[in-house]
C-alpha cells in the first residue's frame, strides 16, 4: 500500500462500566477499574504511534468517559471528539454509516462504541490479508478497552467489508493493585 494513501481506522471499545441500580443505560458511569483501563488505552496509542487526527464517540456517558481518558493522555496531540448519537447502541452497519460520512481529509480516525457493534464491524471490516493473530483476537474476546486498528486506502464513503486490513489488536490494561 502506498504510504500517502494509507488511512487509519481505530475501534475503541468503552473501558469496564459499572451498573449501577436505577441508572439508565446510556448514563452508566465507568467503573473504577474502568477509570484506571481507559488511560492506558491512550498510552498504548501513543506507544505504538496511532495517534487519531478524529475522534467520533458515542453519546454515552462509559464512552464519553473513555474518550475523555484517552484524550488526556494523547495531551497536545488529542483532537476534539465530536459526539456521535449514531454510535450509541448501534450495529455494525449503522457505525459503518457514520463512517461512511466522515471527510476525505480526515487520515486516522478513532470511533468509540459498544459491544456488540465495535466487535462486529472490526470482523466485517477485516480484509483476506489482516493480521492472524489479531483478527483471531478479534473475533474470539473483544473485551472492554479493546481496540482494532486498520489500515485502508478506501475511501471512508466506500468502507463496506473486507477492505480494510486489520493491522493490530490490543486490550491495554492497568497494572493491578496490590
Amino acid at each position: 500500500m502506498a504510504r500517502h494513501h494509507l488511512k487509519r481506522l481505530i475501534i475503541l471499545r468503552h473501558s469496564k462500566a459499572a451498573w449501577p441500580q436505577g441508572v439508565a443505560d446510556a448514563d452508566r458511569p465507568l467503573a473504577e477499574r474502568g477509570h484506571a483501563d481507559a488511560p492506558e488505552a491512550g498510552k498504548w496509542l501513543v506507544r505504538n504511534g496511532v495517534i487519531p487526527d478524529f475522534i467520533l464517540t458515542s453519546t454515552a456517558l462509559r464512552t464519553r468517559q473513555t474518550t475523555t481518558w484517552v484524550c488526556d493522555v494523547l495531551g497536545e496531540k488529542a483532537p476534539t471528539p465530536k459526539l456521535e448519537s449514531g454510535l450509541y447502541a448501534a450495529s455494525a452497519a449503522r457505525m459503518l454509516a457514520v463512517v461512511n460520512h466522515v471527510p476525505e481529509t480526515v487520515r486516522s480516525l478513532m470511533i468509540v462504541a459498544h459491544m456488540p457493534g465495535v466487535q462486529d464491524l472490526a470482523l466485517r471490516l477485516a480484509s483476506r490479508d489482516s493480521d492472524q493473530d489479531a483478527y483471531m483476537d478479534a473475533a474470539s474476546h473483544f473485551p472492554t478497552t479493546g481496540l482494532a486498528v486498520f489500515e485502508t486506502e478506501t475511501p471512508w464513503a466506500e468502507l463496506d467489508g473486507q477492505d480494510a486490513r486489520l493491522v493490530r489488536f490490543a486490550a491495554p490494561r492497568a497494572p493491578k493493585k496490590h
